[in-house]
């Protein structure tokens, strides 16, 4: 299916990746727009505190993509909030990225690639979830994967691992959908229209406890990578958001619901303001706990990207009066001499959305007559009209009935049979 963009990316140069930060000397507006393209520094911190040991966190801060002479560095980020057991997030962690990441041309330019990077992301879940199909096990998993490139930051997701980013003047905007039967009222309408009973646990005084949940089964989430014997209503298919900051940056904050069934996202935000990753980490980790206490496995990754023009110590923005210099957005930067002059900031949108796609929700906004309309196949990405349009159930779009638009679509080519490995095709 076409993948539509909501505002045109410019090129832009390669860039050159700063190692090491020079402290800071005053420098001109001017200046600091002329590096505005400058490479962003990513530092990361991470903690967890263990219930059941089904959460994980995947990190990979330095990887490479090559096109002929030219090359791309990127970063990708994830957390994984595993349930009836650890083994479906164990292999997310094994296996999704290399499945992202494979299903991309090897020769695409910078702007090409990051054209290409959302329906990657999506192709990749679905290979992921197709390839642990077969192996026959019954665990299920959350999966929030954030790839940061440059000032473009790309998030797939499925479950209620949510993130979040904390911007210039500490605003805070939430990236991810949570796919909660309780909070989703979209979805939840998706799954009734396929029969599935919503409701809450009863304890023996008759008394409803816990969020909704989907019977049979007893899942409170309706998209997750595995949980195959809940039902084929649970999809693998992620929202993608795809964003770019501005050059002041931004603070990533990705956790699993033992942090956000404890605290809101402006509590996280501000309770690890003016510290580093590592300790912003730990800050919103024992914050939620002491709230709620440990019921679950609570696990945070704290992203910052942060510009490059100077000794920045990373940690994120504070409350200032001081509006327009890079004390009012870095309040953790020090230079060396204390009494040196700050440079102005020039006031731009702390970040531009370049896409938002649900291939879920758009699949069922299509008309009553859809014959016109194009899909693209989930594994090998071409063009299928809807006469040799296969779903994931295997069978043709016009004998699905009322599951035609529910999954992924394949080709006729690369159609799975009942014993194939979906991902080898």
């Amino acid at each position: 299916m076409p993948y539509v963009r909501k505002k045109k990316r410019n090129h832009r140069s390669d860039h050159k990746r700063v190692a090491n930060m020079d402290p800071l000397s005053p420098c001109s507006e001017v200046e600091l727009e002329n590096n505005e393209d400058t490479e962003p520094v990513i530092q990361y911190g991470k903690a967890s505190q263990i219930k059941k040991g089904e959460d994980f966190i995947l990190v990979k801060p330095k990887c490479l993509h090559l096109h002929g002479d030219q090359s791309l560095t990127y970063a990708v980020f994830a957390v994984l909030d595993g349930h009836n057991g650890s083994t479906a997030a164990t292999f997310v962690m094994d296996n999704l990225f290399e499945e992202v990441f494979n299903s991309m041309a090897s020769d695409l330019s910078e702007d090409e690639w990051l054209t290409a990077l959302p329906q990657a992301l999506n192709t990749g879940f679905v290979r992921t979830n197709e390839n642990f199909r077969n192996q026959g096990q019954p665990s299920g998993t959350t999966v929030t994967f954030v790839v940061v490139q440059g000032w473009t930051v790309t998030i797939a997701s499925v479950g209620d691992s949510r993130c979040i980013l904390v911007s210039q003047g500490n605003e805070v905007s939430t990236l991810t959908v949570d796919h909660r039967f309780e909070s989703n009222e979209e979805e939840r309408d998706r799954v009734i229209k396929k029969g599935i009973d919503l409701c809450r646990l009863r304890i023996p005084d008759g008394s409803e406890v816990g969020p909704l949940r989907c019977f049979p089964g007893g899942l409170c989430l309706s998209r997750s990578i595995g949980d195959f014997d809940v039902g084929d209503f649970i999809l693998p298919i992620p929202h993608v958001k795809q964003i770019k900051l501005s050059r002041a940056g931004g603070r990533f904050i990705i956790a699993s619901d033992g942090v956000w069934d404890s605290i809101s996202c402006e509590k996280a935000a501000k309770c690890c303001r003016g510290l580093s990753p590592k300790d912003a980490a730990w800050k919103i980790v024992r914050t939620s706990v002491k709230k709620r206490g440990l019921r679950d496995d609570t696990t945070c990754l704290v992203v910052d990207v942060t510009p490059s023009y100077s000794n920045l110590q990373s940690v994120f923005w504070a409350t200032s009066e001081t509006k327009g210099n890079l004390n009012s957005c870095f309040p953790w930067w020090k230079s060396k001499d204390s009494s040196a002059n700050v440079a102005t900031i020039p006031s731009s949108p702390s970040i531009e959305e370049l896409f938002e796609y649900d291939s879920v929700r758009h699949l069922e906004q299509l008309s009553s007559d859809p014959s016109s309309y194009t899909f693209i196949c989930a594994l090998c990405e071409t063009k299928i009209s809807l006469n040799d349009l296969i779903t994931v159930h295997a069978g043709s779009f016009f004998s699905m009935h009322n599951r035609a638009l529910e999954g992924s679509f394949f080709c006729r080519s690369c159609k799975p049979t009942e014993n194939s490995n979906v991902g080898e095709y």
